[in-house]
């Protein structure tokens, strides 16, 4: 075995030392990335320091690819247990023994992950810092098939289509979440702590990149469990979306055990290099926790200020991400108006799907993909009254979204009668004439309206439930900002944050294209 001094002091913090090459990794993909040892260490600051003066503490995680918590987790026992241990291999040996436990996704992390922990990829082997009496330690890895009905995984819901594999090729049948009781994977054992950074998504065998959350699956298999605490970093888009996520929003904001969430509205200021829509957050579960959870946001660099608020809002289905957003909430709730969110389309208003072509004459104008063609009036299915009306049409693809200042929507286009859109577009309106509809998009280009929509708005498509917490105006005038500040009363500190939040709109003419086909 090697020379346990020198490898158990690896496992403490070093004054001077080369750059930690878990740092320097590359990711697997978007979806499945490794933790920076700089992240995984500040998730483990949201838990009690005595956790790690404890000897019989136990830490699971169940989604291990680079070895990174465990490996930190141990360097924290192996200060904290120096009065219980002062032999440091008898030390190590009891935390790698007895307390420090992983679930590896692959077959290659399971070797990563015993080699960042043991130092040995099997740490029966000579060069393990800790003596095994079998290749796996407490790091287990295990091939396992999905379970179908209907076509979908029962525990996952993975298709079957896409991933109904042969023996040898991966399927992504995650252990921790493809049966119902993980504990017994290391003999019944209760978990003081679960931390991890679980798989984001699977395709789902929908058109193109189409692709289904899986996150959620093993947050909610953690608290099933019910250790005393939950740390996992996730992608953001739970807040106030995501496919599939209703359900599993619902509930974590109606868990009052959530005691803690780092948010990062950029994800590459969590993981250099990589570009996750919404951004991603991790978040502190704390099973004897009742109350408001403390809430940071992580921007251009700096930390934000931290606030205790409800995890949801009076009147809100989704999270408010930011701070300083929240008294502005209020000062516009106080005003009881009816929602914006009225007077937008759903999805496909017109029944013309998003590669919808027309031709180059016809009665009806319509807004698709390619730029500008028509289409006889007796060939569009849905909302025929609304054609001859005025109306907006808004790109239900947003703009801005991968850096601040963000433009939210795209440009407003002025719909005249007889226009109508694919589901390229959605629709606010209709309106009674041309002067009520240009009142409307000086709303709409306001850097207040653009802001409270981003509020709900978590990935590039603005759907028609991002407008909920917009309140609607007189529109017999035009509106600014300035009109609007004064009118719920913002602070100045409010007004710069908005500011701060939103670029401004340019407004200038939409330039019809010629229909690309016949």
């Amino acid at each position: 075995m090697a020379n346990p001094e020198n490898l158990a002091n690896s496992l403490l913090p070093q004054v001077n030392h080369n750059p930690d090459v878990l740092s320097c990794l590359a990711n697997l993909s978007n979806d499945e990335v490794f933790t920076p040892p700089n992240v995984a260490n500040a998730m483990l600051d949201m838990l009690p320091r005595e956790l790690f003066s404890n000897p019989d503490a136990k830490f699971l995680d169940p989604v291990c690819k680079s070895g990174v918590f465990l490996r930190e987790i141990t360097k924290r026992l192996m200060q904290g247990l120096e009065k219980n241990f002062p032999d440091k291999q008898e030390r190590l040996d009891h935390i790698l023994h007895n307390q420090v436990y992983g679930i590896a996704i692959t077959e290659l992390t399971s070797l990563l992950s015993r080699r960042t922990l043991y130092c040995a990829k099997y740490p029966n082997c000579p060069y393990s810092i800790s003596k095994f009496d079998n290749i796996t330690g407490n790091i287990r890895y295990k091939a396992i098939q999905h379970t179908w009905k209907n076509g979908r995984c029962i525990f996952c819901g993975a298709s079957q289509s896409q991933y109904e594999r042969e023996e040898g090729l991966e399927t992504h049948a995650y252990e921790f979440i493809h049966i119902d009781n993980p504990q017994e994977i290391f003999g019944d054992m209760k978990f003081d702590v679960i931390i991890g950074n679980p798989p984001y998504q699977l395709s789902d065998g929908g058109y193109g990149i189409s692709a289904m959350p899986i996150y959620d699956n093993f947050i909610i298999k953690a608290i099933s469990i019910n250790p005393k605490y939950i740390t996992m970093i996730v992608p953001a888009r739970w807040f106030a979306g995501g496919k599939g996520l209703d359900e599993f929003r619902k509930a974590m904001l109606h868990d009052n055990r959530i005691r803690e969430i780092h948010d990062y509205p950029e994800a590459f200021e969590c993981f250099p290099g990589v570009q996750i829509k919404g951004g991603v957050c991790y978040f502190l579960w704390d099973s004897n926790h009742a109350g408001d959870c403390k809430v940071i946001t992580h921007k251009n660099g700096k930390v934000g200020k931290p606030l205790k608020r409800p995890l949801l809002e009076n009147g809100c289905d989704t999270f408010i991400r930011y701070n300083e957003a929240i008294g502005i909430l209020h000062k516009i709730k106080k005003f009881d108006e009816n929602s914006f969110e009225n007077l937008v389309s759903a999805r496909q208003p017109f029944g013309l799907p998003t590669n919808f072509h027309g031709s180059k004459t016809g009665e009806i104008k319509i807004y698709e993909n390619s730029g500008i063609s028509y289409i006889d009036l007796k060939d569009i299915k849905k909302n025929k009254p609304i054609i001859n009306k005025y109306k907006i049409f808004l790109p239900r693809a947003g703009s801005g979204s991968d850096a601040f200042p963000h433009q939210i929507i795209g440009k407003p286009i002025l719909g005249e009668p007889f226009t109508a859109c694919s589901e390229t577009y959605i629709y606010i309106g209709p309106f009674k004439n041309k002067n009520q509809t240009i009142n409307v998009i000086s709303y709409v280009s306001t850097k207040f309206f653009r802001f409270i929509a981003m509020l709900k708005k978590v990935t590039q498509s603005t759907t028609r439930s991002i407008y909920t917490l917009v309140p609607i105006q007189d529109f017999s005038k035009p509106w600014t900002d300035a009109e609007l500040y004064a009118k719920y009363n913002l602070s100045q500190e409010e007004i710069d944050f908005i500011e701060s939040m939103i670029k401004p709109m340019d407004l200038s003419p939409e330039t019809d294209t010629e229909p690309q086909n016949a």
